[in-house]
């Protein structure tokens, strides 16, 4: 147990906006203020490894996801908003590694479009 783990856990699962680790920082330094980017950092990979958040790579950055049940997101094209979503999807692992020899660990697809905000 750490506090600050705790706490940047808190601010990760506190937002559907899957913040990325500058943004973590910034929340966690109102809560603890000597706290360091490295220390964010490390606790996010703790958080990881532990199944505690996903990790989502969002193209060139990384962005976390307090919502550990497995689910995909939409991606809005214009302002880069992700939602999540529950949507079925024909994946079969056994196909997978059958075909391509190769052993899926998970799956997560991103569906581009435009949110409301965009749409109008």
């Amino acid at each position: 147990f750490s506090h600050q783990r705790e706490i940047i856990k808190e601010i990760v699962c506190s937002t559907k906006s899957h913040p990325t680790a500058d943004w973590i920082y910034s929340e966690a330094k109102k809560k603890i203020n000597n706290i360091s980017l490295g220390t964010v950092y490390r606790n996010l990979k703790t958080l990881e490894d532990i199944g505690s958040i996903k990790l989502i790579y969002d193209q060139n950055q990384i962005k976390y996801d307090g919502n550990i049940e497995h689910h995909h997101h939409l991606k809005c094209s214009e302002c880069g908003k992700l939602i999540d979503a529950e949507i079925n999807s024909n994946f079969n692992e056994d196909r997978i590694v059958k075909k391509y020899d190769f052993k899926p660990e998970s799956t997560n697809f991103f569906i581009i479009g435009k949110c409301i905000k965009h749409t109008k």
